[in-house]
C-alpha cells in the first residue's frame, strides 16, 4: 500500500528528517583517521537522543535477523550498505557511506553520504560524485504525474554512462509512517512504467553504486552488503516529498 501523507504528517516526517541531516552533518565532519566507526555512531545516536528522537536503525530486525546492533549504518569502502559499528579504525584514502533513520512523533526519516577519509584516489573521487549526481538526477524524476521507473531510469543512465555499475538487489522505498513502505524504488528500470507518482508521497531514493560490477554478496554478519569483486561502493540518499511542482527534499538541515 502507498500512504499519501497528509499536511500534518509531512510536518512530523520533516521533523524527523531535519534530524537526520543534522546527524549526518555533524558525524560527517567527525569523519577521518584514526576514528573508529563505533566513535561515530556513539556521536550520531547521542544527537538524535539529544533530539528527543530514537535511532530508527538501533534493533530493526529483517528476515530473521537479530537486530541491528549500531544508530548509524557505517559501511567502508567495499561495503554497500548496512555496515555494522565497531573498533575498526578509518585510514586515510577510504571512504565511508553513513546511513541515518530517525524516528519521531511515530514518523520517520532517512538519507545517507559517503564521505572521504582525507586525500582519495581519482576513481574513488569519480565514484562519489556520480553516485551523488546521480541521486539528483533522479529527484527531479519525482514529480506528480511520472512514475516510479522514471527515477530509476534517470539514476541507472547517468551512472552506466560514467563507467559504473548499479547495485540491483537493493533499492530505495517509501517512507514516513513507516521505515520502509511502498513503493520500492529500483536504480536502475524502463522509463515511464512503475507506480504512477502522486502529491502526498514520501520516499527515500538512495542510489548505491559500485564501481566495478553491479553484483553483491552478505558478510557472515548477516547484516553488511559488500560488492561481490572487492570494489568500492558509494551510496547518496534523500527523503523527498513528491509535489506537482518541484520535488522538495526534507532531509536537509
Amino acid at each position: 500500500m502507498i500512504y499519501i501523507k497528509t499536511k500534518k504528517e509531512i510536518d512530523f516526517i520533516r521533523e524527523s528528517c531535519r534530524i537526520v541531516a543534522e546527524t549526518l552533518q555533524l558525524v560527517g565532519s567527525n569523519v577521518k583517521a584514526g576514528v573508529t566507526t563505533f566513535e561515530l555512531d556513539q556521536i550520531g545516536e547521542d544527537y538524535i537522543r539529544s533530539n528527543n528522537a530514537i535511532p530508527a536503525f538501533k534493533g530493526y530486525s529483517q528476515g530473521g535477523l537479530p537486530g541491528f546492533p549500531g544508530s548509524v549504518c557505517t559501511s567502508l569502502n567495499d561495503a554497500v550498505v548496512h555496515g555494522i559499528p565497531g573498533s575498526v579504525k578509518l585510514n586515510e584514502g577510504d571512504i565511508i557511506s553513513l546511513d541515518v533513520g530517525v524516528l519521531k512523533n511515530n514518523f520517520y526519516g532517512d538519507a545517507a553520504i559517503t564521505v572521504a577519509v582525507g586525500r582519495i584516489s581519482d576513481e574513488k573521487k569519480k565514484l562519489l560524485e556520480v553516485t551523488e549526481r546521480s541521486l539528483y538526477l533522479g529527484i527531479e524524476q519525482a514529480t506528480s504525474g511520472k512514475r516510479v521507473h522514471d527515477i530509476s531510469s534517470a539514476v541507472q543512465e547517468y551512472v552506466e554512462r560514467n563507467g559504473f555499475s548499479i547495485v540491483r538487489d537493493l533499492c530505495g522505498h517509501g517512507v514516513g509512517k513507516f521505515l520502509h513502505e511502498d513503493p520500492a524504488i529500483p536504480n536502475f528500470g524502463k522509463k515511464g512504467t512503475g507506480p504512477k507518482l502522486k502529491n502526498g508521497m514520501t520516499l527515500a531514493i538512495e542510489p548505491m553504486v559500485n564501481a566495478g560490477v553491479y553484483s553483491v554478496t552478505t558478510a557472515s554478519d548477516g547484516w553488511t552488503v559488500l560488492t561481490s569483486d572487492g570494489s568500492p561502493s558509494a551510496h547518496f540518499e534523500h527523503t523527498i516529498l513528491v509535489t506537482d511542482n518541484s520535488p522538495e527534499i526534507l532531509t536537509v538541515c
